[in-house]
């Protein structure tokens, strides 16, 4: 019996064979548990980058530890109503969690007769759940998936400010697009969120992807180096390559896989990248034809001035889309986009 590919192309679960970013989960695990210096997290990056594998990782690190409860958040419901209701939960595990007299209901948790009511009936559980915990010395890890700025948003970031005023030994991890992320934090109600570190989602580390490809897929390291390169270190094609390549490494046409590759990427995620972009922005990219491209040329090609094109880079590089050498050469960052681009 053969094996199974060991490459998944489920977003937000942890795959089976991943590139763990170590620098990064070391800084985020060390400031939560040895240092005050932050209580949130951002990470931004596109659809497909490891967002939400780093932060699974972060999570499941933490959840293992006795001292740590991990409550994971879903952004479609009122997030303080989910908030109490996951704490509730976690801390049915925890014995004599709760002293005499306190008593949960989950009818509490209900919004009541107006917003302002539920809203109320929310925090007091919370605040109530936090108490215990925090005396039997315990932190509370939040996390929020693709985080977008909507009211929803705007009073749970406002009530967990409260809560870390009043010392709750109470963390937050967001993940989210970059430009969901900045508005967040342009937000005058969450200016808070202003100072808390940001990590932007850098390609994967080529070393690491080579010889997972050498290991997994048993091919030569000139191989693996390829594809590898093929790759350009974007979470999601390291593991779509991968799952791809598996179905035919006992005989590889490399022109029928990078066939499946492009209509996997194009399914996936660019067929959302593309149609978020800008008029302008879509020119851009599709005179990028080849990595390095100078300035001047893409100038050209579109009959814009540098000044203009500066601004439309900077956007695009926010975005995670487009890198620059700092020598007036681009580049894309997301493997064979300007190639699926082109059939759009």
């Amino acid at each position: 019996m053969g094996k199974n590919n060991p490459f998944t192309l489920t977003f937000g679960k942890k795959p089976e064979n991943f590139i763990a970013r170590y620098e990064i989960t070391e800084t985020i695990l060390d400031t939560f548990r040895n240092t005050s210096l932050s209580q949130t997290y951002l990470i931004e990056g596109v659809r497909g980058s490891g967002k939400t594998v780093l932060m699974t990782a972060i999570a499941n690190e933490l959840k293992a530890d006795d001292e740590w409860v991990v409550v994971n958040l879903n952004p479609s419901l009122s997030l303080l109503d989910d908030m109490a209701k996951r704490l509730h939960d976690e801390c049915k595990l925890i014995p004599d969690i709760f002293g005499k007299g306190f008593n949960l209901s989950v009818a509490g948790f209900g919004i009541g007769v107006d917003m302002n009511d539920g809203l109320r009936d929310s925090v007091s559980v919370i605040k109530g759940i936090l108490d215990a915990l925090k005396k039997k010395k315990k932190k509370v890890l939040l996390t929020i998936d693709e985080v977008m700025n909507n009211d929803n948003m705007r009073t749970f970031a406002s009530q967990f400010q409260i809560f870390i005023r009043e010392d709750y030994p109470l963390y937050l991890i967001m993940t989210g697009l970059a430009e969901n992320i900045l508005d967040i934090q342009n937000d005058p109600a969450l200016t808070f969120l202003l100072r808390s570190p940001k990590i932007e989602m850098e390609p994967l580390s080529r070393l690491q992807i080579t010889r997972k490809y050498e290991e997994l897929l048993e091919v030569s390291e000139e191989r693996a180096k390829e594809l590898a390169k093929i790759t350009k270190g974007y979470a999601f094609a390291f593991q779509a390559l991968g799952a791809v390549y598996w179905e035919q490494k006992d005989n590889p046409n490399m022109v029928e896989i990078l066939g499946k590759l492009d209509a996997m990427l194009d399914d996936y995620v660019y067929k959302k990248v593309w149609s978020s972009l800008t008029p302008k922005e879509k020119e851009i990219v599709l005179v990028i034809s080849h990595d390095d491209t100078k300035t001047a040329e893409i100038c050209e090609a579109i009959g814009i001035k540098s000044n203009s094109f500066s601004q439309y880079k900077k956007q695009l590089m926010r975005k995670g889309l487009l890198s620059s050498s700092g020598y007036g050469l681009n580049s894309l960052t997301l493997p064979r986009f300007c190639e699926i681009a082109r059939l759009y």
